[in-house]
């Protein structure tokens, strides 16, 4: 299974990406949301963390392979997470999928089912169910996309613990993800808990 692919984007449509790699060329599925980041990047090599999945109907014989593409690990894991919902799958996923992993996380975690609902394809009972299963796994995802995002060297365990702790000292689930995402965007490295805590009582207190 291919989970990394890097080439030269030779070309981006609204669902789907073409990338060349050696005298190959790979078409990889993209959602909306991934298609935006990469508007500014054809003609450059760009690297996509992939899904392989096979499409068609098995009783028929006919099966094709396809490969969809993330940039970060974090937003393949989160997609991942989407598609094990009953009733969503693989394609539904892909369509519903044009705002960026951070928002559709933080809508299920604050169970916001007026956002979700207004995503393709998903609809009011399909919001309520995406909530009902997801609902206490994606705060993770909130905070490790934000990681991402400023490019600063915490480790994602550092800063899941110190959301526990916050949610251990009674902070409420997205008053302890804005603190932890408030210490993060000065960009300077937490080595441990303790480091990224003090950072946070800081700006609290300054």
């Amino acid at each position: 299974m291919i989970t990394k692919i890097t080439g030269k984007l030779l070309a981006l449509r609204d669902d789907a990406l073409t990338l060349g790699v050696g005298p190959m060329e790979h078409e990889v599925l993209i959602p909306e949301f991934t298609r935006r980041q990469l508007q500014l990047e054809i003609g450059h090599e760009i690297s996509l963390h992939t899904i392989e999945y096979l499409e068609g109907n098995p009783m028929q014989g006919r099966m094709t392979p396809r490969m969809i593409g993330f940039l970060t690990e974090v937003e393949r894991e989160f997609f991942e997470l989407f598609c094990s919902v009953d009733g969503v799958g693989v394609k539904k996923a892909l369509r519903a999928m044009v705002r960026p992993v951070k928002e559709v996380a933080t809508a299920i975690e604050d169970q916001d089912d007026k956002f979700l609902s207004a995503l393709p394809g998903i609809g009011p009972a399909m919001a309520e169910r995406i909530i009902a299963k997801l609902r206490r796994k994606v705060p993770k995802f909130a905070l490790m996309v934000a990681r991402a995002e400023i490019g600063t060297e915490v480790e994602s365990d550092v800063v899941s613990q110190t959301y526990e702790v916050l949610r251990g000292l009674g902070h409420g689930e997205s008053d302890a993800r804005r603190l932890v995402d408030a210490a993060l965007s000065t960009k300077k490295k937490y080595k441990d808990v303790q480091s990224l805590l003090q950072a946070i009582y800081q700006q609290t207190q300054g």
